[in-house]
């Protein structure tokens, strides 16, 4: 048998397909890039924010101020929802860039309709905030810290993503700029075994404190109510309204 010498019609084409990629190997799509500068990103629409999820008897209860700022300096709008439904029985915040923060919703909004139409059932709210630090982590969103609140058969679920795809689950948690401010009273005022409407108070005086001196928070309060029923969001520019 003779064998195909180096120069040979044979030994070029397998040089030449040496580079393609294999057709069993899984071919990777490469993610999104920006040439945005570290100054350029401080300037864009951020929600400074002050976001809180807690746990309750019923369900889970989420709430957000509703102030958007240009680099914490300037009020960019006054009435923005940071609080969006992802999941039929499950929202996310806003924390950190507008953009990034509705981009992480999209696409997380996504994963979960494909997950129901493929399988023909909801994703549990435990491989949601899994796959919600996957995104965090290896996705292009920027700097963001969203709460992840749920209900499934498992029960309440609150989680804090941070930026670095780090996932933890609480009783209760708060996230952005003036969490130490809204810390201070949900400490004191939190207990096991709340109703939604006792954490929707909670949480509303909560955001309302830390609206008094985080200037990166402020204008009101979006209240989520999540049961095993659905999610119901509703804003309020009056804190009287609700506390």
């Amino acid at each position: 048998m003779r064998t195909p010498s180096h120069d040979s019609e044979f030994s070029r084409t397998v040089d030449q397909l040496a580079n393609e990629p294999s057709p069993y190997e899984p071919e990777l799509g490469s993610l999104p890039q920006n040439g945005l500068s570290q100054a350029e990103l401080d300037n864009v629409n951020k929600t400074g924010t002050t976001t809180i999820g807690i746990t309750t008897a019923d369900g889970v209860v989420i709430a957000t101020d509703m102030r958007a700022s240009l680099g914490g300096r300037f009020v960019s709008n006054k009435n923005v929802q940071k609080v969006e439904q992802i999941h039929p029985t499950a929202a996310l915040t806003m924390v950190g860039s507008v953009g990034g923060a509705q981009s992480f919703i999209k696409s997380l909004r996504a994963e979960v309709n494909l997950y129901s139409a493929r399988r023909g059932d909801e994703m549990s709210i435990d491989a949601l905030a899994t796959l919600a630090g996957n995104f965090a982590r290896g996705g292009p969103f920027f700097a963001i810290h969203p709460i992840l609140g749920g209900v499934d058969a498992e029960g309440s679920h609150v989680y804090s993503i941070d930026p670095a795809g780090g996932v933890m689950e609480d009783d209760y948690t708060v996230t952005g700029s003036g969490m130490q401010l809204a810390y201070g009273h949900l400490e004191q005022a939190y207990e096991e075994g709340l109703s939604n409407d006792e954490a929707m108070t909670i949480a509303a005086r909560s955001i309302k404190s830390a609206a008094e001196r985080d200037t990166g928070s402020g204008n009101g309060v979006f209240l989520c109510e999540i049961t095993e029923d659905g999610v119901e969001i509703h804003g309020h520019n009056d804190f009287e309204e609700v506390i």
